[in-house]
């Protein structure tokens, strides 16, 4: 009897073990999806212990296509702009209200977030399509992550620290491949600025190799 029970037991703890293998990479547990964000108070963290908190909550939300939860995040008053290079473009590069991002993003209307590099293509796609295929074109959840530091740097102008002076920013990048000499690198930044105690997105900069 006591061998059987033994032998039930063992198999419970196997099944519970491949239950929990197939959980997914990434828990949207503390993602709200509602109105509402994980508030990092900027007087119960330091900058950067908040600032790191508040990047990791914005990839997962943008591995998972939340884009109502990152919506969340895009400054109340300044809106957020998407920059396709390290070289913000103010004249071109796409801005957004956070009321513009949260009316667009479902639909399958088409903006121009910028020109190509190289061809000089106009870039064109919808919210979705952007975040899903430019934003987020490499898993920077597995990342490596910087504070105010840039890791992934080319032969394109980075205007950064001019265009947005006395904010904080984190990078999230992901090293090129030996195959591709390092030069198929690509990082992901978010420029923050501080709003009524909390931390805001005011730019979204993606950055690679450019010719």
């Amino acid at each position: 009897m006591k061998k059987a029970f033994a032998m039930v037991l063992i198999l419970a703890v196997l099944s519970c073990d491949k239950k929990q293998d197939k959980s997914p990479t990434v828990s949207t547990d503390n993602l709200k999806r509602t109105n509402e964000r994980n508030e990092t108070e900027q007087d119960s963290f330091s900058t950067e212990v908040a600032l790191k908190k508040t990047n990791d909550e914005l990839l997962q939300a943008l591995k998972v296509g939340y884009y109502d939860v990152f919506a969340n995040y895009i400054h109340p008053q300044k809106g957020v702009r998407f920059s396709m290079y390290a070289f913000v473009n103010k004249s071109e590069d796409k801005y957004f209200s956070k009321a513009d991002f949260e009316k667009y993003f479902l639909t399958k209307t088409i903006f121009t977030w910028g020109s190509r590099d190289g061809s000089g293509e106009i870039y064109k796609a919808t919210v979705d399509q952007y975040m899903k295929k430019w934003v987020f074109k490499k898993d920077f959840t597995k990342s490596e992550y910087s504070f105010n530091k840039f890791l992934g740097g080319g032969n394109s102008l980075n205007n950064l620290k001019e265009t947005y002076p006395n904010t904080n920013f984190t990078e999230n990048y992901i090293a090129g491949s030996e195959k591709n000499s390092g030069m198929d690198w690509n990082a992901l930044r978010f420029v923050f600025e501080e709003f009524e105690g909390k931390y805001y997105i005011v730019a979204v900069i993606n950055d690679e190799w450019t010719i």
